[in-house]
C-alpha cells in the first residue's frame, strides 16, 4: 500500500503595515484615513492616523528609477532677494588710499603680494581686506601685474608723493572720474545742486541701477569721496557739486595738469586731433595760423570738419566719425558758436575727453 503524505498547511503571507496601506489605497483611491484604519484592524493590523498620512503622502511622490534625477524645488532665500555685487568702490577715496600708502611707506612702493600688503597695513588677510583692494583698483590706485600681486599706480604716487602744490588735488579728482558709478553720478550732477534725498535715491535706483539696499552706503561713499576731492560746496543751504572745469583750480593748477597729461600721452604720426571751431573769419583763420601748426608740432594730424573731413554722405555722421577716431579733441568756444556747442555736446554725452579754449 502506497504511503501517502499530508501536505503542510500554507503559511499566511505577511506584509508590512505600509504595504497594506498602499494596497488598500490602490483599490480604494479616495478612501479616508479612518476607513483605512478600520479595514486594516479587521486584518489584525493596527495603525494610527499619523502613520497612514505619512504612507499616503509618500505614495503620491513619483518612484525614483535608475538614471532618473528628481529636481528639487529651489529654496527661497530667507534673507530676501539676492543683490549683485556693487560695481562702485566700497570705500571713500581717503580710505582706499590706506593700502597704497602702506605699500609706499613700508615697501618703497615696490610690487608685493596681497598677503604682504595685508601685513604692511597690519590687518588680517580676509574678506574685508580684499574688498579694500578692490576699491583701490576701481579708483585707479592699485594695479594687478599678475594674479595675487599688487602694483602701485602712478596716480597713487602722484597723490601720496605730489611733486607740485596742485598735483595731489588733481590726482584725487582724477580718481573720481575713474571710479565706476561714482563717475557717472558725478558727471550727471556736476555744476548742480544735489536734489533732496528722496529724489536722489530715486535717481540712483532708476537711472544708475544702485540697489535699494545699498543706497545709504553709496551716498555716504559718494559724498565722502567728492569732499576728499574738494568737489562739494554749500550753496544756499544746498550741497552743490562743482564741475572740474570750473572748480577753482586756477590757471597754475590747470597748466600743471595739462603738462602732466601731455607726458602721459604717447602720440604717433597717424593719430588725429579733431578741432571743433567756427569756420568764418576772424576765428576761423586761427586754424591754419595757430592750431594746425601747433598740432602738427605735437606730432598729431590736425583735422577740421570743413577743410579735411567733409565729402559725400551725411555731415553729422562724418563729424561723429571724426570725433570718435581722434586721440585729441580741441574746442574753440570764444564766439559761442552753436555748431561748436552741438559737436561738444556729443563729446560730453559719450564721455570723450577734450581741451576747451577761449580767448
Amino acid at each position: 500500500m502506497a504511503e501517502t503524505t499530508t501536505p503542510e498547511p500554507t503559511q499566511p503571507t505577511t506584509i508590512s503595515k505600509a504595504q497594506a496601506i498602499r494596497e488598500y489605497l490602490a483599490a480604494h483611491p479616495g478612501a479616508k484615513n479612518h476607513q483605512i484604519i478600520e479595514s486594516l484592524k479587521k486584518q489584525g493590523i493596527n495603525v494610527d492616523p499619523g502613520y497612514v498620512s505619512g504612507v499616503r503622502s509618500k505614495a503620491k511622490k513619483p518612484n525614483r528609477t535608475a538614471g532618473t534625477t528628481i529636481k528639487k524645488p529651489a529654496r527661497k532665500n530667507r534673507s530676501g532677494p539676492a543683490t549683485a555685487t556693487p560695481k562702485y568702490p566700497r570705500h571713500s577715496i581717503n580710505k582706499a588710499l590706506r593700502i597704497p600708502r602702506a605699500i609706499l611707506d613700508q615697501n618703497a612702493g615696490h610690487d608685493c603680494t596681497d598677503r604682504q600688503a595685508a601685513g604692511f597695513v597690519g590687518v588680517g588677510f580676509a574678506g574685508p581686506f580684499r574688498v579694500e583692494i578692490s576699491s583701490g583698483i576701481k579708483y585707479g590706485l592699485l594695479e594687478r601685474p599678475a594674479t595675487g600681486r599688487l602694483k602701485l599706480s602712478e596716480l597713487a604716487r602722484e597723490i601720496l608723493r605730489p611733486q607740485s602744490p596742485t598735483a595731489e588735488l588733481a590726482g584725487l579728482r582724477e580718481t573720481v572720474m575713474k571710479a565706476p558709478e561714482i563717475s557717472k553720478v558725478y558727471s550727471h550732477y556736476r555744476g548742480e545742486n544735489l536734489p533732496d534725498r528722496k529724489f536722489f535715491d530715486n535717481a540712483l535706483t532708476e537711472k544708475f541701477g544702485i540697489p535699494t539696499d545699498k543706497l545709504e552706503e553709496f551716498t555716504s561713499i559718494f559724498q565722502e569721496t567728492l569732499a576728499d576731492a574738494k568737489l562739494l560746496e554749500q550753496h544756499n543751504n544746498k550741497v552743490r557739486i562743482l564741475d572740474i572745469s570750473d572748480a577753482g583750480m586756477g590757471s597754475e593748477a590747470a597748466n600743471e595738469r595739462i603738462k602732466q597729461l601731455g607726458k602721459d600721452v604717447k602720440a604717433v604720426a597717424s593719430d588725429r586731433c579733431f578741432v571743433m571751431m567756427p569756420y568764418t573769419p576772424p576765428h576761423g583763420d586761427y586754424y591754419s595760423k595757430v592750431y594746425e601748426p601747433a598740432i602738427e608740432k605735437a606730432g598729431l594730424t590736425a583735422v577740421r570738419a570743413d577743410a579735411d573731413l567733409f565729402g559725400t554722405g551725411k555731415i553729422m555722421d562724418q563729424i561723429w566719425a571724426g570725433i570718435n577716431s581722434a586721440k585729441v579733441l580741441v574746442a574753440e568756444l570764444t564766439t559761442r558758436n552753436p555748431n561748436v556747442y552741438y559737436e561738444l555736446g556729443w563729446v560730453r554725452l559719450f564721455s570723450v575727453g577734450c581741451y576747451l579754449t577761449h580767448s
